[in-house]
């Protein structure tokens, strides 16, 4: 069970009650507040890591497509995606493996991808991803409304005659 700082010197305090489910004195209508141990500047929104301040932030959702557009060239293991992710992005898109997994895994139970076992390039066993009938269609949908949103960010951006 995780202690709140400030609250181990509390319970030692004389004449304090403390309720047997909460982790604070009775009548206290707050906690101590948390330490808060994260950097001050975060390089990230959604699923995708920027650890750097020329990288880009992304939309929520945007790894999916990231994947799927990825698999449309043929099958890849989860490395292989993310270094295509970067490679295609000139390295403005770092695809972190802790949020990549978990999509592969997702975008899998909705049949837009299907996986099976292989032999990587170095002989080691990895699972290889590839983009079902079902994902083909998906991606041509998220690619026309990725398009949209772009066109209408370009015009409220006053971009839309230079080129964007």
């Amino acid at each position: 069970m995780p202690s709140f700082v400030g609250v181990e010197c509390c319970r030692k305090a004389p004449g304090v009650t403390w309720h047997p489910d909460v982790r604070q004195p009775l009548g206290m209508t707050s906690r101590p507040p948390w330490v808060d141990i994260r950097p001050k500047q975060y390089h990230t929104l959604g699923r995708m890591s920027t650890q750097a301040n020329d990288r880009i932030a992304l939309l929520q959702g945007t790894l999916d497509v990231l994947i799927l557009r990825t698999l449309l060239f043929g099958k890849q293991h989860g490395q292989g995606i993310a270094r295509a992710i970067g490679q295609s992005s000139d390295d403005v898109l770092l695809v972190d493996h802790g949020s990549l997994y978990p999509a592969l895994q997702r975008l899998e139970s909705k049949k837009w991808i299907s996986a099976a076992w292989g032999v990587s390039e170095n002989n080691r066993r990895a699972r290889y991803y590839m983009l079902t009938k079902v994902g083909r269609k998906q991606l041509a949908k998220e690619t026309h409304e990725w398009q949209r949103l772009v066109e209408a960010m370009s015009r409220v951006l006053g971009l839309e005659g230079a080129g964007a």
